[in-house]
């Protein structure tokens, strides 16, 4: 079989169940940003000399699968989507951020005012992370809007996550060598 389906060559894509929309539907928008995150956490982690950062961001990618299952299936669908057992975003998902923000924080992770993202190629990385965080929150949030959210846990999972990545990219930041400026006085 050949990952070439042909399917979508109309501008429709299918949802779980085999429910046809439009590639611009709102659905798709929001679990669709929800897979940008997830490559840009792959991003993060590629890049990142820190095991610490390694070892978070993994399963925060394996839990984004999760928020995409769940948003790729029409509300009319959820109850099916259940009954197959398949994992839903719960608060004890998002316990696991809460857990990692307190770990970090109590690290005493300093930071001054707004930060400046690209002091490192990985908290550069963690930085963009949090803003495709946070696209996918206003996405799901019109999906909310339009009654087309079940499950409110969602939205806070993210909200969660997008805060989370700004800490992580701190905390990057000051646990990284200071780079070398290249230029020398004159």
């Amino acid at each position: 079989m050949s990952i070439a389906t042909r399917t979508g060559d109309s501008g429709s894509t299918g949802l779980m169940y085999n429910r046809r929309v439009s590639k611009c539907h709102p659905r798709v928008e929001a679990y669709g940003t929800v897979d940008e995150l997830n490559a840009a956490l792959g991003l993060a982690r590629a890049l990142t000399p820190h095991a610490f950062v390694r070892e978070a961001l993994l399963p925060i990618q394996r839990d984004l699968v999760t928020v995409m299952g769940e948003l790729a299936t029409a509300v009319d669908d959820l109850p099916r989507y259940n009954a197959d057992g398949y994992p839903t975003v719960t608060p004890s998902l998002t316990g696991k951020l809460d857990a990692l923000v307190s770990a970090i924080e109590a690290q005493s992770v300093t930071f001054h005012g707004w930060a400046t993202p690209g002091a490192t190629p990985d908290a550069a990385a963690l930085d963009v992370a949090r803003t495709t965080a946070r696209r996918a929150e206003r996405r799901i949030c019109q999906l909310q809007e339009d009654d087309q959210l079940r499950n409110p846990e969602i939205i806070i999972h993210l909200n969660r996550l997008s805060d989370l990545l700004w800490l992580l990219a701190r905390w990057v930041e000051s646990h990284s060598a200071p780079p070398e400026s290249g230029t020398t006085a004159a």
